[in-house]
Formats: structure tokens, sequence, C-alpha cells
């Protein structure tokens, strides 16, 4: 038999409620939270892009000539590196909205239990908190896009809006197991090598910067192992507007499956380093 709460009258209601509802009510608080620190994310958010592609495309790309066909399609260095800089700066923010500032709402500010002293459960936090991420990705990705318009990489302008949920899937592919990996560790200190040996190889070797083939049988097979290869390869297929649908879905589904088992996994790690 339901009970009634005595001091309102009324009978609560026993169904499950969504982890979805629990983390619009917190909107309010991630809105408050950007409103009060995005001067500190200018530069990383519009002045980096530009700086990447002028660097790493124009200037760096001007003494690059070779084959299309070495360049997976892409007609210059630069229409090959654009796409792959545009995942690789999906997942550079992440790596930077869930180490220190999950750590931050862990230990130090303890922010998190507060929230769970609400009404408010795991589900709701961490859906809540990676729904900002997927904010900050897709601000940075906005621009970056935009600053990559005026260069002439862009061959397909319903790939280039394609593109742009792939950046929020990248970005989730990686925010999530890296969630729960942070909500595991008891020192800061791990971080210097999940920067060092995670984000800084992936970001060099998984074909943003050049082919895969050129690693190596081996090195290569390893790359393809990794989800941001899989968000490049994506992005660039998008971007030049030579997709290739069965390998597209073949990097979807990976892409959902890390960030659904991540997910499930931040969840569960939050719950043992907060209640248990």
């Amino acid at each position: 038999m339901a009970t009634t709460d005595t001091a309102t009258g009324t009978t609560p209601s026993s169904a499950p409620r969504s982890p979805l509802a629990g983390a619009v009510r917190m909107a309010d608080y991630w809105a408050t939270v950007y409103r009060r620190t995005w001067k500190g994310s200018v530069i990383s958010s519009f002045v980096t892009p530009l700086l990447y592609i002028v660097a790493m495309g124009v200037f760096l790309g001007g003494f690059i000539q070779d084959d299309p066909a070495k360049l997976e399609g892409a007609t210059s260095y630069l229409a090959f590196v654009a796409p792959g800089m545009l995942a690789a700066q999906a997942m550079t923010v992440v790596f930077g909205e869930v180490t220190y500032p999950v750590m931050s709402m862990i230990k130090w500010q303890r922010t998190f239990y507060g929230m769970i002293a609400s009404p408010l459960n795991i589900a709701d936090v961490v859906l809540a908190h990676l729904g900002f991420v997927l904010f900050r990705v897709g601000t940075v990705c906005a621009v970056f896009t935009l600053v990559m318009a005026p260069f002439g990489v862009f061959e397909s302008w319903w790939g280039v809006l394609l593109s742009f949920p792939v950046q929020l899937l990248i970005g989730l592919a990686f925010a999530a197991p890296l969630y729960a990996i942070t909500a595991a560790m008891r020192s800061e200190s791990g971080f210097s090598l999940i920067f060092r040996l995670g984000m800084i190889p992936l970001f060099l070797f998984s074909g943003a910067f050049f082919p895969i083939s050129n690693l190596g049988p081996v090195m290569e097979w390893l790359a393809r192992l990794t989800p941001l290869w899989h968000g490049v390869d994506l992005t660039r297929m998008l971007v030049l507007g030579t997709v290739d649908w069965s390998t597209a879905a073949i990097h979807v589904v990976y892409l959902v499956t890390c960030a659904v088992v991540g997910y499930l996994l931040a969840v569960r790690t939050l719950e043992k380093r907060l209640i248990d």
C-alpha cells in the first residue's frame, strides 16, 4: 500500500524516474557554472582552432605535396588535416573537462555529495555533467568548423552538417569512460599519465595528421582500435564527401558502444565512490 506524506497529504509516486528528468533539473546549475567560467575558455574555444588551422594546415601544408590517393581523397594536406584536427579537438576538450573538474567535485569541493543529498541520484548527476561536457564540445567544434570554412576544405555541405553530431558522439565516447576512470582515482597524480600516455599519443597517432598506414602493420592495427581513429575517419569522410556508408556505420556503432558502456561504468563507479 502506498504511504501518504503527512505534511502535504499527497501520495508519492513509486514509478521510477528517468535520469534525463533529473539531469534537466540541473540545467540551471551548469548554466551558472558556464556563465561564471566561460572567460577562462575563450582561448581554447576560439583562438586555438584558428592557430591550429593556420600553423598545421596553411604553413606546414604548403610544404607537403602528395597524391590525393595517399591522403584518403583529400586534394591538399590542409583538406586532409583540418577534419582530423576537428575530431582531435573534440577529444582534447573532453580531457580538460572530465579530469580535474570531476576530481574537484568529488575530493576538493565535494559538490557531488551535496547533489546526491537532494532528490537527485548518481545517474542524474553523471548524465547532467556529461550533458555540460557535450555543450562544451559542441561550442568549441562549432567555432572550429566556422574557422575552417574560409579555407576551402569543405567538399560536401551536407557532410559538414553531419560532422557536427559526430563531434558530439566523439566527445561522449571519450567523456563517459574517462569519467569512470576519474571517479575511481583517489589522487590527481595519475592525470599526468592519462595526458602523457593517453591523450597525446591518441592526438598524434590516430590519423589526424597523417594516414595511419604510415605507422606500420602493428601500430596501424592498434590505431584502428582507438575511438579517435574512428572519429577522425568518419569526420574526414563526411567533410570530403567520400562516405563509405558501411564503414561509417561501423564507426558509429563503435563510438556509441564506447559511450554507453562508459556511462554505465561511470554511474557504477561514482556510486561506489560516494555511497558505498
